[in-house]
């Protein structure tokens, strides 16, 4: 990046980014498997389901044969086997949220359908996966691995059915529609149950083998909640459903299920122990998906990431060619060349929809990358905890202390922590419980709205059939994604409480200063606005936290989701942002050590310095609104009571002689003479919000130069080369 944000840019950007770009700001350019991963999912993606969506194979809500090949294409292409490990018939070793994303990304470029359909298979294994016992997972896993050569067996294919409030969202957990109860029992056997599970919108019901469920028990004999694996030989009823009539996501397979079936007791998911008589689950069905959601929410905010990074080759294409044919624009003459592109309107936007869909893969990208750094950390800590005997109370206590020792060792007092398991899993997961679900909430959410403004960029085209590159398609999917695995509430409501715990803020806090380091060597990245932004954020968090209302009740309260939600929303802003300044840092210093992009580094990081710099403005002006509105909105205005003087300026110009100092103590004042102006009524007083005022004046100077860099993006979207045509059908 330049030093300097003032400075005019010699060199634009040539070409857009290509893999070689992606995967040092993703950080997979060592990785070898992932990068093959990506090439073979794409093939799929710009092959077979393009050609579908290009046929019309979204124009139903029936699983088609032409559907039903895919899931074939999936299997060979490596898809489906990206969840399991190598011992259980995949090929990726070690932790598998960047690759599961990745995955999720390169088929949402081109149909989300198609990629939901591919999640919702590893969404059906992870509970098993993270809580099943080692039999249940040796089973299932290898069972839905695709065969291999030789091997005379169907590849299984599962569904996931909650539809019931899920954990830690401030909704009632503890309802659910599935029951089980204990069908028969007889002495030194394996207990028979009867489950009764009735799902909705259930994503792969048209072709499960099997199903895992959320359940809650009707009977004595059976303690609390669990998830259960049912299977479509078991005795009873596995009726799929009718399919859903959605008109989104057509590729993937949606119904309404209805299950009454009778299964051993060995597939409550995590295993069961008897006491006194009674099946008490290793896990409920609360702490078996608070496990999974922390992990998949992070493929569907990619899926909207992709279709607004997909969006602009496109978008350029229609503008360019948009007067091509006219007799007012002939060939060579820059109506022809550039077409709409000559107004600068339609590049400014497009530079808006480019900037909201890097800074959302970044984060979302990001956030993958948490999860496979603690995966493992995970794992041993349970072990450690194990090895101690902690459960319950005892745990707690010792995670209370832990928080402590974490803290102190991010404030450089305790170095010796620095190989602590369970320190560096304190604080490591602190970040993952606030970047999990604003990912989730700021891609999909903010992504839907910029993605209606990507296909408002095409005109009528954009809603068309045969739109290039799907966008009406996409735009309309964009509804149904940020819904999955809980809307915008259900993540607001847990970043209202992760967001506020001390080991988190404590790393806040370094990222304010890390971003005014940054600031210090790259005047024009926007990080200076960035981090005044976070310092005005946590400023506000802290002040309602112990303030109150002009009627005196707390503000910062759990009931209070207009103050918790926003502030939410707020900080969603700021670390997409965040993420973003980090990539194009990854970038700077290990591109040129890239041969394939070396020589046109220069105009791609100053592009990309550029488009950083506009979505740390937008997300400083949104967080300076959000946070404005919270600080004062909450405060009665002042208004004139019975008696009220009311000067007007020649008045304090006598009085100001007689009693010194009247007029800068005067109540309010007028600068005409007859009658009262309209706006010359009391102001509000800062008093202690002075030091928030000095924080937003110094944030809107922080903007300087934020419309130059602008400007200068815009200018390179009107030069860069786009190839010929897209690489998938329209």
């Amino acid at each position: 990046m330049s030093t300097t944000a003032s400075t005019p840019k010699s060199e634009f950007l040539r070409a857009l980014p290509g893999d070689d770009v992606r995967q040092i700001q993703w950080r997979f350019a060592d990785r070898y498997d992932l990068q093959m991963l990506v090439q073979s999912v794409r093939a799929v993606a710009r092959g077979p389901v393009a050609r579908l969506v290009a046929a019309g194979g979204r124009n139903t809500h029936e699983w088609t044969p032409e559907k039903n090949a895919l899931l074939k294409a999936f299997d060979e292409s490596g898809i489906t086997a990206v969840f399991m490990e190598p011992s259980e018939g995949g090929f990726l070793e070690g932790p598998k949220n960047l690759a599961l994303s990745l995955v999720s990304f390169e088929l949402a470029w081109v149909d989300a359908g198609a990629a939901t359909g591919s999640l919702a298979g590893c969404l059906a294994l992870s509970p098993i996966h993270e809580r099943g016992t080692d039999a249940q997972r040796n089973y299932y896993m290898s069972k839905s691995a695709p065969a291999q050569p030789g091997e005379d067996r169907e590849t299984w294919r599962g569904a996931f059915c909650l539809t019931e409030p899920i954990p830690y969202v401030g909704v009632e957990t503890g309802t659910l529609g599935g029951k089980v109860r204990v069908a028969e029992w007889e002495e030194g056997q394996e207990p028979m149950l009867q489950v009764e599970k009735r799902g909705r919108f259930i994503t792969n019901m048209g072709f499960a083998n099997f199903v895992t469920a959320a359940v809650e028990s009707t009977d004595p004999r059976i303690k609390g909640s669990c998830m259960i694996i049912l299977e479509e030989t078991d005795s009873g009823t596995f009726d799929r459903g009718v399919p859903t009539r959605k008109l989104v996501h057509q590729l993937s397979s949606t119904r309404d299920p209805v299950f009454s079936l009778r299964v051993p007791a060995n597939r409550i998911i995590g295993g069961y122990t008897v006491q006194d008589g009674v099946i008490v689950p290793r896990f409920s069905h609360g702490e078996v998906i608070e496990a999974v959601f922390r992990r998949t929410r992070v493929g569907v905010g990619l899926m909207t990431s992709a279709k607004l990074l997909s969006a602009i080759e496109p978008v350029i294409r229609y503008h360019r060619s948009r007067f091509r044919g006219s007799e007012a624009a002939a060939p060579g003459s820059p109506r022809y060349e550039q077409g709409i592109q000559l107004k600068a309107d339609a590049s400014q936007r497009l530079v808006d929809v480019w900037s909201t869909g890097e800074a959302s893969a970044s984060l979302g990208f990001a956030t993958a990358r948490v999860f496979d750094e603690l995966d493992p950390m995970e794992r041993k800590r349970a072990d450690i905890l194990a090895e101690r005997g902690l459960k319950g109370t005892a745990a707690l206590k010792a995670h209370r202390q832990v928080q402590k020792d974490a803290i102190e060792f991010l404030a450089g007092k305790r170095p010796e922590l620095q190989d602590d398991v369970l320190v560096q899993y304190a604080i490591l997961d602190s970040v993952a419980n606030v970047i999990c679900p604003a990912c989730k909430a700021w891609n999909t959410g903010h992504g839907a709205s910029m993605m209606r403004e990507a296909v408002s960029l095409m005109g009528g085209y954009g809603i068309t059939e045969d739109c290039p590159g799907f966008l009406g398609h996409k735009w309309m999917d964009c509804q149904l994604e940020a819904t999955y695995e809980g809307p915008e509430s259900v993540q607001r409501r847990q970043l209202s409480v992760t967001m506020t715990d001390d080991l988190f803020l404590a790393q806040f806090r370094q990222w304010i200063g890390e971003m005014r380091d940054i600031a210090n060597e790259r005047a024009g990245s926007g990080a200076c606005a960035l981090a005044t932004a976070m310092q005005m954020w946590l400023w506000t968090l802290e002040y309602l936290q112990k303030a109150t209302d002009a009627n005196g009740d707390k503000l910062y309260h759990g009931t209070r989701q207009g103050v918790t939600f926003s502030l939410a929303d707020a900080l969603c802003w700021l670390l997409a942002a965040r993420c973003f300044v980090m990539d194009i840092l990854e970038l700077e210093a290990k591109g040129p050590a890239n041969p394939v992009i070396a020589d046109g580094l220069k105009g791609m990081l100053n592009f990309y310095q550029d488009l950083c710099h506009v979505q740390c403005a937008r997300a400083s002006g949104e967080v300076g609104r959000i946070c404005s509105e919270l600080v004062f909105g909450y405060q009665n205005h002042p208004a004139w009571g019975d008696g009220a003087a009311m000067y007007k300026t020649p008045e304090l110009d006598v009085l100001e002689g007689i009693i010194p100092g009247i007029a800068s103590g005067a109540k309010g004042c007028c600068e005409i003479d007859d009658g009262v102006h309209a706006k010359a009524g009391p102001c509000a007083k800062l008093g202690v919000l002075e030091p928030f005022s000095r924080l937003r004046m110094q944030m809107d100077c922080c903007l300087t130069g934020s419309r130059l860099a602008k400007d200068r993006a815009a200018e390179a979207l009107t030069q860069v080369m786009i190839p010929e045509a897209l690489d998938y059908p329209a």
